[in-house]
């Protein structure tokens, strides 16, 4: 404490600070900023340079608020690296000087402390600093504003950053910090000032997920103040209480149930006539009801009022950017902020795929995208039942005509949309004439009327292709995708970017059945492709790749080949290595490997050879980003990995001379040793691709490949990496079937953890089924399973590896088998019929001739595992399944075998009548 008390600033040293501080905020100045930055990095290293920034903050009366401010701010960055490693009596120092400062006169002073205290508690914690509290208490208890306000602004940025700090015991106290300071929040609700009433509010409604005993027990003084703030004159206040009731209508609905009505009421009137703000915060209410399992009856009442609300608020804001952005032309290039940033999904080998979310038709999330967002929901929830009430109010806004009211127009397309999913039966019988009535509409002359017209179409899509199988269904099918094919070339970017979106989601749909229409669809893409500016021609990439995946082999043509390929490697021989327009690019080029299939090798060399280089380049970023020209960006590998996997499954063994010609066996071998998990991920996809087309390229380091495998499957953090052990897993399996008894050093390392993930799944299973019987909705019983596991697609990769490996060497995992049997069967048994299922079962045959005694406490799970087959489409492993069952049979004797039948389910024992048991 004397070193603190003896501390003082060197009057040259302060001021050489606040020189450079001046230079570094000042706009005008001519300074050097870089050589600035460097020169307070330099003065960081002395032990006593956030001192200084403390003083400056606290007593730099003479200075301009913006330098005070300057010092703060670099004060908090340096505590976050420093804080602990600093000397106790410069972190006392520290501390000293910012709690006088929390009533200081410049509210930005006081704000800039606020945040720093915060990051001193999140540190150092309550405990670390004992006067914290107390002054803390005296600042929010004293009448003085300044005071009060500057404590409440520290405390608010506690709460939102570190609330669980206030929820913990605190030796010496006889209560949670949380507890003391609650009653003094609720006193500030009644507060004449509205900054008070703002924080206080906002703090507390932090701790709604928490829910603390302190809230839990005082939830009625809470609920009051909500109730007594609900018609504040402060919008920002009102929108808290809205934020504060959708957030206990999603955490403690039963708090709320006694005020339900009013609670509804009261959202239902800020929704109406509210500030957009508070409309906005007002309106997720309708969703968070819905996903709440509460009563629809108490909101069924309100549909009528509820629903023409919601229709009204989907209409553009006059000051929505998206008014201004509809003006844009093509021809006007797009700037560097106009690109979203973009985000590559890892090649991923199993069941279960994330789908894309195409329905996000606006970047911001604003009152009109989330009362459609409601009204979806609704029409999930309710049904056909909102029809009666929303028809006639479409009906009557489609039919209202001049320019003024093209808003309202707009708005009754975009609620089709919205209800196209969950009121589909009451909709279904006018399907033919709603398309006909929105096919015009791709026409209209607003722009923004053509672009809602196209996603909304392609809502109703799947049901569009259904009923093209007749002559009057697919003389629709081919209006809609001739009106989307012209949409594409509109003018507008904001038009070609709906257009191409929703034509994705029809190629989806429709698949093969596009193949007489592709020489047209590939001049309409292509076309567009030669005319967008950078942003949209990311979407015609996605289009491209899409109508790759959905018609496959039919693109192998010569005369769609030549429309499609040329101005697509012109753009690729355009773009450097390290562009990021590259990465659409490499996608498309995937999934238009994988269609082509043999057909892609006149292209695969050039291919194939640039990404090796990029991955080369990258790699030599990571560790020498001067060198190499560029910073590292790993998406870069992960784009180029995964189009080479694409390369692979097109070619097959014909990719064999490329790979052995290249350096791509290390290379692979380095990236699924990255640190970056989605670099791992494709790395593993690839090796299992490459251990099908041409393990022989894979052999020299073969033993390196498995160990680092087995790595990904034997890790604490599997839970975390669990995409990148999944395909790790398949890969294994994919190396046993090709090298045999090569495998074999890795078998006893890689079983011990197959086994408890298919175990895992086995309990999960049995949960599954006991939860349901309580639950109100199996769905959700089913999605919370899913999320504990994750994902279904290990558990089955790993029942097929653990096959695989019984396959080669059984002699190996035969004597362990009574260990994983039932859990291996029930997972065996949860898997679709295919080539990955058979060479499982292979393994399980292989073991059973071998051991027959160690599957035999598991004889009716093995049973129920070769009943889930619907055909084995293998006469050999026909056979080899009856010869176990027969084995089985003669085995036990003395009515032992009809004992285990007798355990059987009717159906399950019908099955195995085929196998003659």
């Amino acid at each position: 404490m004397e070193a603190t008390a003896a501390w003082q600033p060197q009057e040259e040293g302060f001021k050489e600070i606040c020189g450079l501080l001046e230079h570094q905020i000042s706009p005008t100045s001519t300074a050097d900023k870089l050589q600035i930055w460097q020169q307070l990095q330099n003065f960081s290293q002395l032990p006593d340079f956030n001192n200084y920034l403390a003083f400056i903050l606290s007593r730099a009366e003479g200075k301009s608020v913006e330098i005070r401010q300057a010092a703060g701010l670099l004060l908090k960055n340096n505590l976050r690296n420093a804080y602990k490693t600093m000397t106790p009596a410069y972190q006392q120092y520290i501390k000293s000087e910012l709690l006088p400062c929390l009533g200081a006169a410049d509210r930005h002073v006081r704000s800039t402390v606020g945040t720093i205290i915060s990051v001193v508690v999140q540190l150092g914690g309550i405990l670390g600093w004992p006067e914290f509290l107390q002054a803390l208490i005296t600042c929010l208890d004293s009448n003085d504003l300044n005071h009060m306000e500057g404590a409440m602004d520290a405390l608010s940025k506690i709460c939102e950053d570190i609330p669980q700090v206030l929820d913990s015991d605190v030796p010496g106290l006889p209560d949670r910090p949380i507890k003391i300071i609650l009653p003094r929040l609720y006193q500030f609700f009644q507060s004449p000032h509205t900054s008070l009433k703002k924080l206080a509010l906002g703090s507390v409604n932090q701790y709604i997920m928490l829910m603390p005993a302190a809230l839990y027990a005082s939830m009625n003084q809470y609920l009051q103040g909500l109730f007594a703030l609900a018609n504040d004159q402060a919008a920002e206040v009102r929108k808290l209480v809205c934020a504060a009731f959708v957030q206990l209508i999603e955490v403690q609905p039963s708090f709320l149930e006694p005020h339900l009505r009013d609670v509804v009421e009261y959202i239902l009137q800020v929704n109406k006539n509210g500030d957009d703000e508070v409309a906005l915060e007002a309106c997720e209410f309708w969703s968070a009801y819905c996903n709440a399992q509460l009563p629809l009856e108490n909101l069924r009442e309100f549909l009528p009022r509820l629903i023409p609300v919601l229709l009204s608020n989907m209409a553009y804001a006059d000051d929505d950017e998206s008014l201004a952005e509809a003006e844009e032309d093509e021809s006007l290039p797009d700037r560097d902020q106009d690109l979203k940033p973009r985000f590559h999904t890892s090649r991923f080998h199993g069941s279960d795929s994330v789908e894309d979310d195409d329905d996000d038709i606006v970047n911001v999330w604003n009152l009109r995208k989330c009362s459609a967002a409601a009204l979806d929901i609704l029409s999930n929830v309710f049904g056909d039942e909102i029809l009666p009430t929303l028809m006639p109010v479409v009906e009557a806004k489609l039919a209202a005509s001049g320019d003024e009211s093209w808003k309202d127009r707009e708005a009754a397309v975009l609620a089709l949309g919205a209800v196209a999913e969950g009121c589909i039966d009451g909709l279904y019988p006018h399907l033919s004439q709603m398309v006909e009535f929105l096919i015009p509409l791709l026409d209209d002359k607003f722009p923004l009327i053509r672009s809602i017209s196209c996603w909304t179409v392609s809502r109703f899509s799947k049901y569009i292709v259904q009923e093209s199988g007749h002559q009057k269904g697919y003389e629709q099918f081919d209006k809609v995708l001739m009106g989307l094919l012209r949409r594409i070339l509109d003018t507008n970017k904001r038009v070609q970017e709906a257009a191409c979106s929703a034509f994705a989601t029809l190629e989806e749909e429709a698949a093969e059945d596009l193949a007489p229409r592709l020489e047209i669809i590939l001049q309409h893409l292509m076309c567009a492709f030669g005319k967008y500016q950078r942003r949209n021609l990311r979407i015609v990439y996605d289009a491209i790749g899409t109508l790759a995946d959905a018609v496959g082999a039919e693109l192998n043509k010569p005369a769609y080949l030549a429309i499609l390929m040329p101005p697509l490697i012109a753009k690729w021989q355009q773009l450097s290595n390290s562009d990021k327009d590259l990465f659409p690019l490499l996608e498309c080029f995937t999934s238009i490997a994988q269609a082509l299939g043999t057909g892609f090798s006149q292209f695969a060399e050039p291919v194939f050879q640039r990404c090796i280089a990029i991955i080369q380049s990258q790699q030599l970023a990571k560790v020498d980003p001067v060198t190499a020209g560029f910073l590292y960006d790993k998406e870069f590998i992960v784009c180029s990995i995964d189009l080479l996997s694409g390369i692979a499954e097109g070619l097959g063994s014909g990719i064999e001379s490329l790979v052995s010609q290249s350096n791509l066996r290390d290379l692979l071998l380095q990236c699924c040793m990255d640190d970056a998990s989605d670099v791992r991920q494709s790395a593993f996809a690839l090796l299992g691709d490459l251990a099908r087309v041409c393990a022989v390229h894979l052999r020299p380091r073969l033993p390196e490949f498995l160990d680092v495998a087995a790595k990904q499957l034997c890790t604490p953090k599997l839970k975390e990496s669990i995409s990148v052990a999944n395909n790790a897993c398949w890969a294994i399996g994919e190396l046993a079937v090709k090298v045999h008894q090569e495998i074999s050093p890795i078998v006893m390392t890689v079983m011990p953890c197959l086994v408890p993930i298919l175990q895992h799944s086995e309990v999960m299973v049995s949960m599954l089924l006991l939860c349901a019987r309580f639950a109100h909705d199996i769905y959700d019983v089913i999605s919370g399973a899913e999320q504990e596991l994750n994902n279904k697609s290990l558990v089955e990769n790993s029942a097929i590896t653990l096959g695989r490996l019984a396959w080669v060497c059984p002699e190996i995992l035969s004597p362990h088998m009574e260990h994983f049997m039932q859990s291996w069967c029930i997972a065996l048994s949860m898997i679709h019929d295919d080539v990955e299922k058979e060479d499982a079962f292979r393994g399980l045959c292989a073991m059973v001739r071998r051991n027959p005694s160690g599957a035999l406490s598991s004889l009716v799970f093995m049973c129920k595992a070769i009943a889930s087959w619907h055909e084995i489409r293998s006469e050999e492993l026909h056979n080899e399944v009856c010869q176990v069952l027969h084995g089985y049979k003669q085995m036990l004797r003395n009515g032992a075998w009809d004992q285990y039948m007798s355990a059987l389910e009717p159906p399950v024992k019908e099955k195995l009548l085929k196998y003659q048991v």
